[in-house]
């Protein structure tokens, strides 16, 4: 006889390792492997940020957080991950 167990999914949200600037794109290289880019102008605050400030980028929260501290700017990585922004993306300011 064949028996069955219940067995739960464990979802695991994702934590970043890393994250650098290259222009006006923020990059996170994540836990599971993947690298993960998205442009500043996708957050208000990082809209207007300089190239500079941007630069300036520090995980948190056991890389669970992306922050600013010059901008007192905090973004969650599993935000980023799922897409979530707080800014539609503007193809003409893409290119």
């Amino acid at each position: 006889m064949n028996s069955t167990k219940n067995e739960k999914t464990v979802s695991i949200e994702p934590a970043a390792i890393r994250a650098w600037t290259e222009g006006r794109i923020i990059f996170i290289e994540l836990t599971d492997g993947r690298i993960i880019g998205f442009p500043a102008n996708r957050f208000k605050l990082l809209e207007s940020a300089s190239e500079e400030q941007l630069k300036e980028v520090s995980l948190r929260l056991d890389g669970y957080a992306l922050r600013w501290e010059s901008l007192d700017e905090d973004i969650t990585v599993p935000g980023v991950a799922a897409g979530n922004f707080q800014l539609p993306y503007d193809i003409a300011a893409a290119s």
